[in-house]
């Protein structure tokens, strides 16, 4: 089994946290990138998308994207579950879980993608072969959106311990990679979030929590 991956990107830590603590070994992994935070062509010749993660099985088999691969590993090892134990769990998980991709990871990366000079004509994954150039009209407002996904979650958090209720679950971990992306790109949480900056103190000090990053 081999994972391919980018390090720095949310959404393969999202899966290597959730590996993590399922108390599993990490599968190898096959870092793809190469020099200015672009991916290697052997890949891009692999799998043409051009998106990680991506997990390849023993029999060769390949599928990619976060939430089908944490699918695939809960159907293998249901405990401890992480994606929700009932129907009313599940959904949960899954309306608090993507609130930290759909607009925390996302508004952040339109943050990065338009500001940061390594993604020149590189604004958007995927499109490895054409350019893809910087709005940089696009950097305020991926901070207006990082910042109501504080305020969001801030609703949830100060009436729950975790992002889906009274414990940890996927809803955390992808939350967890979306404030981890959000500071990096110099959007701290807001003082008016205590109850987030709460629940981020807690889970990063979650033994996976450091060994994702």
């Amino acid at each position: 089994m081999k994972l391919y991956n980018w390090q720095f990107a949310p959404n393969c830590r999202r899966v290597r946290m959730f590996i993590l603590e399922k108390g599993l070994d990490l599968p190898g992994i096959s870092e793809v990138i190469g020099d200015g935070m672009k991916l290697q062509s052997s890949f891009i010749d692999m799998w043409p998308s051009a998106m990680v993660p991506v997990l390849e099985l023993d029999d060769g088999t390949r599928f990619s994207e976060a939430l089908a691969i944490v699918k695939y590993f809960e159907e293998l090892h249901p405990e401890p579950n992480l994606l929700g134990s009932t129907p009313v769990e599940r959904a949960f998980v899954t309306m608090w879980e993507r609130p930290g991709y759909d607009e925390g990871i996302v508004g952040t990366a339109e943050v990065v993608r338009n500001e940061m000079e390594v993604f020149h004509d590189r604004a958007l994954p995927g499109f490895p072969n054409e350019a893809v150039v910087q709005i940089p009209e696009l950097i305020n407002r991926g901070k207006q959106r990082v910042m109501r996904y504080f305020r969001k979650i801030e609703g949830q958090l100060s009436n729950n311990r975790f992002m889906a209720g009274n414990r940890f679950t996927f809803a955390d971990i992808t939350n967890l990679c979306a404030v981890d992306f959000a500071i990096f790109a110099g959007i701290a949480i807001p003082d008016e979030c205590p109850s987030v900056a709460r629940w981020y103190k807690e889970v990063s000090a979650r033994p996976s929590a450091a060994a994702s990053v």
